[in-house]
């Protein structure tokens, strides 16, 4: 099979994988924020904030060392190189992964005083901690897979997990919730260890087996070591920059609202709602793009150790073509229909607003996944790294000044200058580097007046009354913006451009 042809079949079943656990994910993420409030969604959402750190830490770059290192070697077709290299990148693991375990599991007393306002006893964070050497071998082991395209194992231990985890969490809801706010707590992360070590499980089953395949002669060894620490220290400590700055950012924010007038449990609920269930849900339909943008790691990786450029620059125009006119879709969707979405997914909670204010949102944050995961192909992860840092100190910069002034306002406010700041300085840096240039008319200013058009249309002429009636005038909107995007000329070919007829060969 063909390369495009791998990346394809690859990208689509990430993609109906990625929707289907979604779809499942998001609405059990509503069935838990029914059941234990916006309060506790919130002390969840600042644990998880925490264990972010420490996944961090667990992982420190590894996935994408290993996802590079095997690519590399897979495009010289260096199998017994891929064997050593794994040793390597598994052990690394470990070590990382036991290290973090021990750091969270000995400092979450001071940690649950400090950060999560003493809601939760440190019982729920060091339950958390047990899973990070199990997750630091499984980052590893999917880089193994990434890289050599054999995404179907990865998928087995996406659905593996996932089914795992809802089906624990809802058992430890339904005989702990009734107990208080700390037991629903213990009853997330329980599941979520539970269904960690377990598909950790599956994919060592998985990474033995496939192992067998490499047949070929061993040779002089290569120093992996030194290969390993030159891809993953640098992204490392730049991650625990970052990560250390996005928890102080995340901590930060129930205690800066509360200093513009808010309870404590005010506070929680509405960073609960906004970081539980606005952004989950506009975030959702990104699976079409992340399941792709994932793979584009190693692909770009090996035209990068190619030099080919030509199909680097047609790569580029396929992709940012297509994402654009897929964010605008979205933006324009979640912006007509706000309000049903409101209705028919939270009908308990109020944030028809909030959808509505953030969806401009998506399409930085849709373009960003794509980009970021190209520059980490080009072995620019430091630069996208330092990128992410300094949005993230000017982003604490702002919560500690503005929301003590503004409330929820002013953390709206730090949203949209966070995601578009972060968004054009990475761009900035891809067209810098690889020279490709943006073509506004098709990808921007038709996508747009699109949208502008039929928004103005749907609110004008159409009222759902049904969520029967919601779905047959979504599926109208999508319907008639690819309409005017044909109409618009947006799909015609430029006359005289020659491209390549496939893109991975």
């Amino acid at each position: 099979m063909r390369r495009i042809q791998v990346f394809l079949f690859n990208g689509i079943l990430l993609t109906v994988t990625g929707l289907v656990m979604r779809s499942i994910g998001m609405f059990f993420n509503v069935y838990i924020s029914n059941k234990i409030g916006s309060e506790a969604i919130g002390v969840y959402q600042l644990m998880m904030s925490v264990y972010l750190f420490a996944t961090v830490l667990a992982n420190s770059g590894i996935h994408l060392a290993t996802t590079r290192i095997v690519s590399e070697q897979e495009a010289f077709g260096m199998e017994a190189g891929i064997k050593r290299a794994m040793k390597k990148c598994l052990t690394y693991s470990l070590v990382m992964g036991c290290f973090a375990c021990f750091l969270l599991f000995s400092c979450a007393p001071f940690l649950t005083t400090a950060c999560l306002h003493d809601k939760v006893s440190p019982f729920p964070l060091r339950i958390l901690a047990l899973s990070l050497p199990f997750l630091a071998l499984s980052s590893c082991m999917n880089g193994y897979f990434s890289a050599l395209r054999k995404v179907k194992k990865t998928v087995y231990t996406q659905v593996l997990e996932e089914f795992c985890k809802i089906t624990f969490i809802s058992f430890f809801l339904n005989c702990f919730f009734p107990s208080g706010l700390e037991y629903a707590c213990i009853s997330l992360v329980l599941g979520s260890l539970i269904s960690e070590f377990l598909s950790f499980l599956f994919l060592l089953f998985l990474f033995i087996r496939d192992k067998r395949k490499l047949t070929a002669p061993s040779f002089k060894d290569t120093n992996y070591t030194k290969q390993i620490l030159k891809i993953s220290l640098p992204i490392s400590f730049t991650s625990y920059i970052r990560s250390g700055l996005s928890t102080l950012k995340q901590l930060l924010i129930p205690t800066q609202l509360e200093k513009s007038g808010l309870s404590c449990e005010g506070a929680l609920s509405s960073y609960g709602m906004i970081h539980g269930m606005v952004m989950p849900l506009i975030l959702f339909p990104c699976t079409f793009i992340s399941s792709f943008s994932s793979l584009l790691i190693p692909e770009f990786s090996y035209l990068n150790a190619r030099k080919d450029e030509q199909k680097m620059h047609f790569a580029f125009h396929k992709i940012f073509k297509y994402c654009f006119i897929f964010s605008f879709l979205i933006m324009g969707f979640f912006w007509c229909f706000a309000q049903e979405l409101n209705d028919y997914i939270y009908p308990n909670i109020d944030i028809a607003f909030y959808i509505k204010l953030l969806c401009p949102l998506i399409v930085f944050m849709y373009i960003d996944n794509i980009v970021d995961n190209i520059l980490k192909g080009l072995d620019k992860q430091v630069s996208v790294m330092g990128i992410n840092i300094i949005d993230l100190i000017s982003s604490i910069c702002l919560i500690y000044f503005l929301l003590p002034v503004q409330g929820i306002k002013g953390y709206i406010m730090v949203l949209f200058v966070s995601e578009i700041v972060n968004g054009l300085l990475s761009l900035c840096l891809l067209i810098k580097h690889t020279h490709f240039k943006i073509n506004f008319l098709d990808w921007l200013i038709k996508p747009f007046l699109s949208i502008f058009f039929l928004n103005i249309i749907f609110s004008s002429f159409f009222t759902t009354n049904s969520f029967a009636e919601f779905l047959v005038y979504g599926g109208i909107f999508i319907f008639l913006y690819f309409v005017l995007l044909v109409l618009f000329g947006t799909f015609v070919k430029s006359k005289g451009k020659k491209t390549p007829t496939y893109l991975f060969k």
